[in-house]
């Protein structure tokens, strides 16, 4: 079962321009993509976008960015905790630059893609944001750049932040098959924060399939867990530490949208 390089210890795909650097190449897919570029004060990042679209997202801190034709002044947060923040869409085939007087911590989600979207500014009050679940499965959803949230080519993103002792991405569900009406295929990254010192969480992909994922990781601040294909949750914030994880997924279908199948043998009670 296809286990070896689908949970990235933080530090694992590390270079010198980025503190989380996960491409296709990385992770063996074709579509989705995660950096975290970190700024000290007065700092600033340039990069090519190239096939891809990209997501600017300010994990800790605010910036500007600005492409050829756009500038925009993204007011940031304290970190993933605090609340929604501001954010940024970059095109393919563009030139970028992040530059942040304080510093800052500042995630790039994104998907190659074929068309060419313009950049445009996502406000933070316009991010809807979801209760899901209930009880020891209760969490919070930040649909920054759900597939009907925000326009986008292929690039679905997400945040997700789940109480000390809850679990969420429960109950264990796939996109990995071109289903018409009922499921889409979805290449997915899930990128881990925990509140506080010492935090920990876990995180399960399980096989939807013979030679399939098959995960149980625990995950820190600054882990990653690639899913290929697999039913994938829960994931489980320790009791006294909040979870936090950024979902980015992209796939190969016409139309961009999020259709998921449970797992036949777990109920959907703690889902909605």
């Amino acid at each position: 079962m296809r286990s070896t390089g689908l949970h990235l210890p933080r530090g694992a795909t590390a270079n010198a321009r980025y503190a989380v650097d996960i491409g296709p190449g990385t992770a063996g897919w074709t579509y989705s993509g995660l950096r975290v570029v970190e700024l000290a004060p007065g700092g600033s990042h340039v990069f090519a976008t190239g096939d891809s679209e990209w997501i600017v997202l300010p994990l800790e801190g605010g910036c500007t960015v600005q492409t050829e034709q756009e500038e925009f002044q993204l007011l940031g947060r304290e970190g993933v905790f605090a609340d929604v923040t501001d954010f940024a869409y970059v095109p393919r085939d563009a030139r970028v630059q992040i530059a942040s007087g304080a510093g800052g911590r500042f995630a790039l989600a994104g998907a190659k893609c074929e068309r060419r979207l313009p950049a445009r500014y996502g406000p933070a009050p316009e991010v809807p944001v979801e209760e899901r679940g209930s009880g020891t499965c209760a969490r919070r959803v930040r649909n920054f750049a759900a597939a009907d949230a925000f326009a986008c080519d292929r690039l679905i993103a997400v945040e997700v932040i789940t109480p000390g002792g809850n679990w969420s991405s429960y109950p264990p569900h796939k996109h990995d098959e071109h289903r018409p009406g009922e499921e889409s295929e979805l290449e997915e990254i899930y990128y881990f924060e925990i509140d506080g010192p010492n935090g920990l969480g876990y995180q399960r992909v399980s096989p939807s399939r013979e030679g399939g994922a098959d995960v149980l990781a625990e995950v820190r601040s600054g882990d990653a867990v690639l899913v290929p294909d697999g039913w994938h949750g829960p994931s489980i914030a320790q009791p006294g530490h909040d979870m936090y994880y950024l979902n980015v997924m992209a796939g190969p279908g016409d139309s961009r949208e999020w259709l998921i199948r449970f797992h036949p043998d777990h109920t959907t009670g703690g889902y909605r």
